[in-house]
């Protein structure tokens, strides 16, 4: 890789990785949400004072370029991340659904007890 090449991906991974921190720090950004943004960003820092390592990745997958093996990881961390939210929606759904059951029966038991509570009925109106 040439040397510019080289300063300006190092230059990005870092301001990336830097960036992730200090969503952290601020808050905007969730821990759990966070192991797998700084493990991308610690990655593709590896990878670009390692260049051999990604010329040897991609003779490994049978790419041609590094490109193509750039890509191919890049489309793996899109599967991981939809996959991540996934799962983080379907529990924020059963999260719901309960919580709406919840709140179905409490309303209907809401007004039996006021009634047992006041000692009259409907049927006394």
């Amino acid at each position: 890789m040439p040397f510019r090449q080289q300063v300006v991906a190092f230059a990005i991974s870092a301001g990336l990785l830097l960036l992730i921190v200090e969503l952290i720090r601020r808050r905007k950004l969730r821990e759990e949400y966070s192991v797998l943004w700084f493990l991308t960003g610690l990655g593709i820092l590896v990878l670009v004072a390692w260049y051999d390592l990604l010329v040897w990745m991609t003779s490994f997958i049978g790419a041609v370029l590094p490109t193509s093996t750039l890509f191919f990881f890049a489309l793996v961390f899109l599967f991981l991340v939809c996959l991540q939210y996934s799962v983080r929606i379907s529990s924020l759904d059963n999260n719901v659904k309960e919580l709406a059951q919840q709140f179905a029966l409490s309303h209907v038991k809401a007004p039996a007890e006021r009634e047992t509570l006041s000692g009259t009925s409907r049927e006394d109106d």
